[in-house]
């Protein structure tokens, strides 16, 4: 507790990826505000200032730290993982939060170099940061993947194709990595420790965007704020409740 606050993450040390992001903000003052230290990676080294200046302001006290990555390396992601297990003494949480879309109008004026970008971003980071990460996270006693997915990976459009296969193929690789936490605690015989979430949404909407549109309605959007408060929740159900599941933040 600080200032009567509860700090149900204290002690925890938590990744995020893409943090500069409007979900990244919210997601790592919600982290931090919880007790979480958080470990923030992006490409921008004023972007990433910002949002620890933001967050520190938001949390007094708060401990965030940051780093500017190119998480298309794969060393890079392998060597920022074990830089905040040997500075924190743990990781208990990874949260792939890269985010990008790229789309046409009809299915005939998709560009294949949409696919390889959103590939890079949606894909490939994850892929980076989860094998990279994925030892150390073993080795925590309550440890949490997050990755955000989208409602169109199940039902893609014509025009939204590499959007949504993009989506699909992070969802997957996502799955994959909750069966290898599933099989490790059943090859050691003990209780699961480690989930692999996919939290779903149709699109994210800011307080800010709201504003800038009083008259729209965003139905169906998830707030910034609210997707940060379900990644936070997350550490208080228990891991082989989570493991591999898709919590949906929009109707389905």
């Amino acid at each position: 507790m600080i200032a009567g606050i509860p700090r149900p993450l204290n002690g925890r040390v938590v990744a995020v990826a893409g943090a500069t992001g409007a979900a990244g903000h919210a997601t790592v003052r919600s982290l931090a505000a919880a007790g979480a230290t958080v470990a923030c990676a992006g490409t921008d080294p004023r972007r990433l200032d910002a949002l620890l200046d933001a967050t520190r302001r938001a949390v007094p006290g708060a401990t965030v730290v940051g780093q500017v990555l190119d998480l298309l390396d794969p060393q890079a992601a392998h060597d920022w993982s074990d830089h905040v297990e040997a500075e924190h003494g743990s990781v208990d949480g990874l949260v792939h939060l890269v985010g990008g879309w790229r789309g046409s109008k009809k299915f005939t004026d998709i560009q294949l170099s949409d696919w390889d970008f959103l590939h890079d971003q949606l894909v490939r980071t994850l892929q980076h940061t989860t094998l990279g990460f994925h030892d150390a996270l073993l080795r925590s006693p309550n440890a949490r993947v997050a990755v955000v997915s989208a409602a169109g990976a199940a039902k893609p459009t014509a025009g939204n194709a590499a959007y949504a296969g993009a989506k699909a193929a992070a969802e997957a690789w996502t799955l994959a990595l909750a069966d290898s936490f599933r099989s490790v605690s059943a090859a050691a015989e003990q209780p699961q420790h480690a989930a692999a979430v996919i939290l779903v949404i149709k699109a994210l909407v800011t307080q800010q965007m709201r504003e800038a549109k009083p008259n729209a309605k965003f139905a169906g959007f998830t707030d910034v704020a609210d997707l940060a408060q379900t990644i936070t929740d997350l550490w208080n159900r228990p891991a082989a409740e989570l493991n591999g599941q898709h919590l949906w933040l929009t109707p389905r």
